[in-house]
């Protein structure tokens, strides 16, 4: 009811045209100042958008029942410790696939691809961290950075397609994979 009423009041502005009112034929003289006509053009534009965002939505978005609903799945581990621990290898093992992109220079397919694998390593490990005991977590911490702040720098040296800096990150990459792993398993 509330969005047909909207609707209708929108249609009437949209309608109206009101046309600015021309009362002084002649310009203004000495110590007068012009008046501008009202911007209906404006108006009558943001009302037009506003109507055709009004009619367009569709009856899933306007409804109450997903209104009160949270994502909370950037607070909460999906996994836990065990289950992380399971495919964390395997994510590794990925990321260290990556070195065969590197040799063929495919930089697109290498950004993809570290992006992909390093999503998934990254949720892994955070997940070991949080369930290892609360005196190793600085540690695992500064080792999970390191890790992840080489593989965002291969990706940017990937993007500017630099191969002496690819291979660097790369093996500062595989340096914090080897730390991390020698202290998680």
């Amino acid at each position: 009811m509330a969005l047909q009423l909207a609707a209708q009041a929108l249609s009437a502005i949209l309608l109206s045209g009101a046309q600015p009112s021309s009362r002084r034929a002649t310009p203004p003289g000495n110590g007068q100042r012009s008046r501008r006509p009202p911007a209906t053009g404006r108006r009558r534009l943001a009302a037009s958008l506003l109507a055709s965002q009004l009619l367009l939505l569709p009856a899933a978005a306007t409804s109450v029942a997903g209104a009160f609903e949270f994502d909370l799945r950037i607070t909460v581990p999906e996994q836990s410790g065990e289950e992380a621990e399971a495919v964390v290898k395997l994510h590794a093992r990925n990321l260290v696939r990556v070195k065969g992109l590197i040799d063929a220079r495919s930089w697109r397919e290498l950004q993809a691809a570290l992006r992909s694998s390093a999503a998934n390593l990254k949720q892994d490990l955070y997940a070991i961290i949080q369930a290892s005991p609360a005196s190793r977590r600085p540690e695992l911490r500064r080792l999970y950075s390191n890790l992840f702040n080489s593989v965002t720098s291969l990706d940017y040296a990937a993007r500017d397609k630099d191969e002496l800096r690819v291979q660097e990150y790369y093996s500062n990459m595989i340096t914090s994979l080897d730390e991390i792993f020698s202290k998680v398993m």
